[in-house]
């Protein structure tokens, strides 16, 4: 039986026409001009996800929502930006992956990862990536300094053949510190590009509005059932699910969230967030110093930066040692 999804009931915050709003417009025109300009690649794309998915969302629906949904143009938006703008995620990644020192595990594993044969060692790439990812996502929602950049990702109230392009770039940064790991760790690069890949294009799959559940499947690899209950915007799934591969990780550390006899209705997040892509791209950044500040005051701003790395390091342990899930409670739901 399908269900109406309805929208949380929350408020974009009305803009205000500051720097940084007519920064993201600029960043968004840019976004959209130039990949428009060198390719048409993302309009492909988009038409062929259309043609897979959007069959199976009318013959076989989770919910019943018109293709032509609030803020399909948004989301739309966002694939076709996503390009230039995930370019920034790399810069910003590679940095973040250096001074975090996520290569240091890679160099003390290339020792025992050389002696693998080929197949185990592929799966031996699989689990950590997939476990450098868990974590990466789950600090992504439990640090609040991340989970600015990455709310907007789970702001969408629709779940379908296009919302999983909804991403600010920033949030990409958390998963270059995974494809360092392994490169590190004495992986190819190709291997380890193919993950992200392949991580990618499973995660708009993962995000269609479609209502197979798979069960025999739930603890083995993630399904559509497996997503939708993370993005679900009810309490008792909040901080779930956070693997891209394999739940084994979820119910290894106690995020493991799916019950038995219901399924996510409602979707997006109680926070206010802007509706365009313009709009999205700023909102992490508001309550922020601003860039400007940081320059004229740099002494100020680097305690500041102290004390910010600091908090969140604190808040990285805190999450690491959240007490477990009871899913024998969560099976009885």
């Amino acid at each position: 039986m399908t269900q109406v999804l309805v929208p949380p009931p929350v408020q974009p915050p009305r803009f205000v026409r500051t720097r940084r709003h007519r920064l993201g417009v600029g960043l968004a025109a840019l976004g959209v001009g130039t990949t428009l300009f060198v390719t048409q690649e993302p309009l492909l794309v988009l038409g062929v996800l259309f043609v897979v998915i959007v069959p199976f969302e009318r013959w076989f629906p989770r919910h019943q929502q018109p293709i032509r949904r609030p803020h399909l143009g948004t989301d739309l938006a966002w694939a076709v930006a996503s390009g230039p703008l995930n370019f920034v995620a790399i810069l910003g990644g590679i940095v973040l992956s250096i001074a975090s020192f996520a290569w240091l595990p890679g160099l003390a594993l290339r020792p025992l990862v050389d002696l693998l044969p080929p197949l185990p060692k592929m799966l031996v790439g699989i689990a950590l990536f997939d476990l450098a990812i868990y974590w990466a996502h789950r600090f992504g929602h439990e640090v609040p300094f991340w989970w600015r950049f990455h709310r907007i990702h789970h702001s969408t109230a629709h779940l379908d053949w296009v919302s999983g392009f909804r991403n600010h770039p920033l949030d990409g940064i958390l998963l270059t510190p995974a494809f360092v790991l392994l490169l590190v760790a004495g992986f190819s690069p190709e291997f380890s590009g193919a993950l992200v890949v392949v991580q990618i294009v499973t995660g708009l799959f993962l995000h269609a509005n479609v209502r197979w559940r798979w069960k025999p499947l739930h603890r083995i690899v993630i399904t559509p059932e497996f997503h939708h209950w993370h993005h679900a915007n009810e309490r008792d799934a909040h901080c779930s699910n956070y693997s891209v591969f394999l739940p084994v990780w979820d119910i290894l550390f106690g995020t493991y969230y799916m019950p038995e006899h219901r399924r996510p209705m409602v979707y997006g997040i109680d926070e206010p967030v802007s509706v365009g892509l313009a709009g999205q791209l700023v909102d992490p950044f508001r309550g922020l110093p601003p860039l400007w500040t940081s320059l004229r005051q740099p002494v100020q701003s680097f305690r500041r930066l102290k004390r910010s790395i600091g908090r969140g390091l604190r808040q990285m342990r805190a999450s690491a040692q959240r007490p477990r899930r009871d899913r024998s409670v969560q099976s009885m739901v």
